[in-house]
């Protein structure tokens, strides 16, 4: 199971990163669990549940000065007893005009296999730039 759920799991981060480039919330619903929960990296403000988290991404990609996102996964960690997975990386913030980095870090996000896909349930983040 940990190769392929390794190749799935970055498999969804790439469909994740695609859909906040597109401004795609129907495409970014399904990636996260029901009760996801994202930490930020700044502020470290909650942001609890798929709904509220969609909304947030709804916000921001209706800003004038939108930034676009990307988390690049360095290391995943399959659990060997659960269906649960630990993704650590990167993640930037691109001014969308620009094209200037407005903030950058590492993150760590916690997947669950429902069913037959991967999905979010917590992610944390650390702004380092």
């Amino acid at each position: 199971m940990t190769a392929s759920a390794e190749l799935e799991i970055r498999l969804r981060r790439a469909a994740f990163n695609r859909a906040l480039a597109d401004a795609d919330l129907a495409a970014i619903g399904p990636i996260l669990a029901p009760d996801a929960v994202l930490v930020t990296g700044t502020d470290s403000a909650v942001i609890a549940g798929r709904k509220a988290q969609l909304l947030a991404w709804k916000r921001e990609f209706s800003s004038a000065t939108r930034t676009l996102y990307t988390r690049t996964p360095e290391t995943i960690t399959v659990s060997p007893i659960e269906p649960i997975a630990l993704e650590h990386g990167h993640w930037q913030g691109i001014a969308s005009g620009s094209g200037q980095t407005l903030a950058a870090g590492t993150y760590a996000a916690k997947w669950r296999l429902a069913g037959r896909s991967w999905v979010i349930e917590a992610e944390i983040y650390l702004t380092l730039a």
